[in-house]
């Protein structure tokens, strides 16, 4: 092992909280019985927050974002986990109230750790990341309470967003007829060979801020994996039908919504919450090597692009801004 290495490291300066790429030590790593050797990590909207000291995501600063990482076990003090084991880490208090992914070396206790399934690459693994686990939550618990692909459309929003685009794929490919909503125009042609079936705008499926809501509109979708909330949240709710689901799993459009009773008890419409962070570590792996198989997302190299700790800065600046789209997986070089 290295004794120093490469992190992406957030620091409070003058009030602010701003990132950059600087040197660890091995000692400066948080306690845990099993060291990983960091290959690939991810971006999500967690990790741009934490980065940027919003909405105290990170416990405190100094701090090293990244829910996520892929790669191979050097050093073990439990006899589960051998030094040369390929894991995956995910979830947990993992690079929010404790060091994380952007970083070569992490340390973590055992409990936190999945092995990877031999058919998943590092990068691989980490353009699923966080995202495409919480996606494969929702088309999960969607089934399990009922919804079959003759039922109708499924709607996705934020589709052009990690969870979103993962989300398109994986209901596509279970046969569902899936609709996407995105204020991303231009990047229709994009979710169409991911397998969405119709486009709208964000507009199309968001209240008008300070509108009178009607209790109930015209019931268009089967079910919903929604990572908007707030008053895209307001609108499924009306519009879903009898008996949908509707998989909550985002608010980057606002933490509350404007609801109401009646799509509960007339039309007995669903409200499923989907929490990643906090599966039990046998059924965390048993649903990686389902993500290693049968619900392998069928375009992970097209959704997934690969940049390195010096371009993260950037990224999370554009991901904040609204701008990105698909999955960054972050290559971790020594």
């Amino acid at each position: 092992m290295l004794n120093s290495f490469p992190a992406f490291v957030a620091e409070e300066r003058d009030g602010r909280v701003v990132g950059r790429v600087d040197r660890l030590t091995l000692d400066q790593l948080p306690q845990g019985d099993v060291t990983i050797e960091v290959e690939c990590s991810s971006l999500n909207f967690k990790d741009a927050l934490a980065a940027t000291g919003r909405n105290r995501i990170a416990a405190t600063y100094p701090h090293v974002p990244g829910i996520d990482a892929a790669g191979v076990v050097v050093e073990s003090g439990h006899p589960d986990w051998r030094t040369g084991d390929s894991v995956i880490v995910t979830a947990y208090d993992f690079g929010a109230g404790r060091y994380g992914g952007y970083a070569r070396y992490a340390r973590v206790p055992h409990e936190w750790i999945v092995r990877r399934p031999s058919s998943l690459s590092a990068f691989e693994a980490m353009a699923i990341g966080t995202a495409g686990y919480t996606a494969a939550m929702g088309l999960l618990a969607i089934q399990h309470n009922g919804t079959a692909p003759s039922d109708g459309p499924v709607i996705v929003t934020g589709a052009t967003g990690g969870v979103g685009c993962l989300a398109v794929d994986l209901f596509a490919a279970a046969g569902y007829q899936v609709a996407a909503s995105t204020a991303k125009p231009e990047l229709h042609d994009w979710l169409r060979r991911l397998g969405a079936g119709e486009l709208l705008s964000r507009a199309e499926v968001a209240m008008e801020a300070g509108a009178e809501l009607r209790h109930l509109m015209r019931a268009r979708w089967a079910a919903a994996v929604d990572s908007v909330g707030g008053s895209t949240l307001d609108y499924l709710l009306r519009t879903v039908k009898p008996h949908g689901n509707i998989a909550v799993c985002g608010l980057v459009g606002g933490s509350t919504f404007r609801g109401t009773l009646v799509p509960f008890l007339l039309r007995g419409v669903n409200l499923l919450g989907i929490d990643s962070g906090h599966v039990p570590i046998a059924e965390r792996q048993a649903l990686w090597e389902r993500l290693a198989t049968d619900l392998r997302p069928r375009h992970l190299h097209e959704v997934a692009r690969r940049i390195t700790l010096a371009e993260l800065a950037d990224a999370i600046e554009t991901m904040l801004l609204g701008r990105l789209h698909g999955r960054f997986v972050i290559a971790i070089e020594a």
